[in-house]
């Protein structure tokens, strides 16, 4: 989904080491090499097992990237971005759910990554309640000049994750977002008790309907140079 662009500020980030950046390399060319699904194209997207995957080339000034796809657990983009200002994409696995948010017992994902040491990017959730209504972002790592938009409204602890929760309006909804605290390649995630936050403890909305999961890379820059990102697995559930 077209996403608006966001201020950028500095975050910390964790560089991976050189042997694990070989391994991603390798374990990118193969699998993109199999794929069953390649394309260049802005918009490109390919669907398979109720999920949609998309190249998402939306920002102003964006280079080129390649979308390829194994399967809705197994995809990645090659992405070559300049290094200005503001989001150039968001490749990204979505989901749609359409369900009241009242009415799920269950929201989770589940994620392994590999990612580049270089750029300006996160891997983030995008969240969308009341169809493009409301967004909610989880930043799961974070590389690079890049931050999430609005306000610091503080920190909290679910699950055994801490997060910095941001609030903020990119000018047609409002958007909360929630960093984590250390950079995760692979992990699960309960969103369910992140969104109940927002509803029961902040009151920003109240049983929205619970429109799309996406996860993905938003990337910003990558200086110019080819990066590389796979999905190694995914998935997300509902109940």
């Amino acid at each position: 989904m077209r996403k608006l662009v966001r201020a950028a500020r500095s975050l910390a980030a964790v560089a991976l080491p050189l042997a694990a950046t070989a391994a991603a390399l390798t374990l990118t060319a193969t699998s993109a090499l199999a794929a069953v699904y390649q394309s260049s194209d802005q918009w490109a997207s390919y669907s398979t097992g109720g999920y949609t995957i998309y190249n998402d080339e939306w920002g102003s000034g964006h280079g080129t990237q390649t979308l390829w796809v194994n399967s809705a657990s197994n995809w990645g983009v090659f992405s070559t971005q300049p290094s200005t200002s503001g989001v150039k994409s968001y490749a990204n696995d979505s989901k749609s759910i359409g369900a009241a948010l009242n009415s799920l017992h269950s929201v989770t994902s589940s994620f392994n990554e590999s990612n580049p040491g270089s750029g300006n990017w996160e891997s983030a959730y995008d969240i969308w309640l009341n169809g493009s209504g409301i967004e909610v972002m989880v930043w799961t790592y974070v590389k690079g000049n890049v931050g999430p938009l609005g306000s610091s409204v503080g920190t909290v602890t679910l699950d055994g994750n801490t997060w910095t929760l941001y609030a903020g309006n990119n000018g047609s909804n409002p958007t909360y977002s929630f960093v984590r605290s250390g950079n995760e390649s692979s992990g699960t995630v309960n969103l369910l008790d992140l969104l109940k936050y927002l509803e029961n403890t902040k009151k920003y909305f109240s049983n929205p309907t619970l429109s799309t999961v996406q996860y993905g890379w938003e990337i910003s820059g990558t200086g110019n140079a080819q990066l590389n990102f796979t999905m190694n697995s995914y998935s997300a559930s509902t109940s």
